[in-house]
């Protein structure tokens, strides 16, 4: 059974990476969108790339949305109305040591990927609530199940979101309103560009874009994949800190280039 058709979804960082292939995807399965990011030029290249919306479900829509600012948010949802559906796919990233901070992106990423899913959960849980029924996806990443190298602002904005999402479970049972984490690994994108260390099991967004949608359709509160990195990194997320960090301490020196 396809739980999306027809529904109306609000997607959120839908301009590149994996929020532009997931709202092809969604098209395909038959979901009415409003997608918003900041680049609304992007957004209407996008627009003309989704699937029509056949049986009279509505119409795609593109609205412009930086969630850095409340103001933005809350007009943006004015404009959308009712949805079924909001996916948080907006996300920002620099791979950093606390050795070599830099405050700019840190407080960059701390606003886009946490503070920005908060100041739109406040504009749309609300309504869900009150109607006793929704859909909420957010997109985590391994890298929030424990602390790694290099990723400093990073991995705890994505920690957080793990976290958010479960305080959500634990505020709107007994509804009908049913929340979903994404953690993906290693995708292929403009972000991961950034990085210069081997990345295993890197997939492409198209891909990644088919697995969260396949994830979107079932009820478990954890979309992650690949299997095997998720498996192994929850794994090590129980080991005692101690053994841990003496594990992570000996990969890292492994992957570090000779002084």
């Amino acid at each position: 059974m396809n739980q999306l058709d027809g529904k109306r979804y609000w997607l959120i960082g839908a301009s590149t990476g994996i929020g532009r292939e997931l709202a092809k995807s969604l098209s395909r399965a038959g979901a009415v969108l409003a997608i918003s990011a900041r680049d609304e030029n992007a957004l209407g290249e996008l627009l003309k790339e989704l699937e029509p919306v056949s049986g009279g479900a509505g119409t795609h829509m593109a609205i412009g949305c930086d969630v850095t600012e409340n103001s933005d948010v809350n007009k943006a949802y004015t404009q959308i109305g009712p949805i079924d559906g909001l996916i948080y796919c907006a996300g920002a990233y620099e791979p950093m040591s606390a050795r070599q901070p830099d405050l700019e992106s840190l407080e960059t990423m701390i606003d886009v990927n946490v503070t920005g899913a908060l100041r739109v959960l406040a504009a749309c849980v609300p309504d869900f609530w009150h109607r006793g029924t929704g859909h909420i996806l957010l997109l985590g990443s391994i890298s929030g199940y424990r602390g790694l190298p290099d990723a400093w602002g990073y991995g705890a904005s994505k920690a957080a979101l793990i976290h958010l999402g479960e305080n959500l479970c634990c505020d709107l049972r007994r509804t009908d309103i049913r929340i979903q984490v994404c953690n993906p690994g290693f995708v292929a994108t403009r972000l991961t560009d950034k990085n210069h260390f081997p990345m295993p099991f890197i997939m492409s967004t198209a891909e990644a874009a088919g697995r969260i949608v396949r994830g979107m359709q079932r009820s478990q509160f954890e979309i992650a994949f690949p299997f095997v990195m998720q498996g192994f990194l929850k794994c090590l997320a129980f080991l005692p800190r101690s053994l841990y960090f003496l594990l992570i301490s000996r990969a890292s020196s492994q992957l570090e280039p000779p002084q």
